[in-house]
């Protein structure tokens, strides 16, 4: 697995790309952990769980997860998405979007099935049916 940090006009931009040379290798799995607090732009080949706070955008192949401490504030991309915690802004969701009974999101939705637990909030706009891929340049 590659992270590599750069920094463009105080911008920051992690990427996780994982160059898997053998099947037998899994995809990462992120965490970014209760009092941790990224500006910029996330990009993972993996699954990544937000306990923390991301304010800039998210992009993942894999699953999404927002903890019940969790925060974004941005753009979010991934396959699937499982929330528990604030998210705002624009969220595109290749399969299956969960909002459980803490999670409360605000903005515009686009998924392919979506599943909301009661106690969720959400308030914005939804939009279901196919969604393109989200891509991760791999460099």
């Amino acid at each position: 697995m590659n992270i590599k940090n750069s920094r463009t006009k105080n911008k920051k931009i992690i990427k996780n790309n994982n160059n898997m040379s053998s099947s037998s290798e899994t995809p990462a799995r992120n965490i970014i952990g209760n009092g941790t607090m990224i500006k910029g732009e996330i990009e993972s080949n993996g699954d990544i769980r937000i306990d923390g706070k991301v304010i800039g955008s998210l992009k993942s192949t894999g699953k999404g997860v927002v903890g019940q401490n969790g925060y974004i504030e941005g753009d979010v991309r991934c396959k699937q998405a499982d929330f528990s915690g604030m998210v705002k802004g624009t969220i595109t969701v290749e399969e299956l979007t969960s909002l459980k009974s803490t999670s409360r999101v605000e903005g515009e939705l686009v998924t392919k099935q979506l599943y909301i637990e009661v106690g969720a909030l959400f308030t914005g706009k939804c939009e279901m049916g196919k969604v393109d891929t989200p891509k991760v340049e791999k460099k």
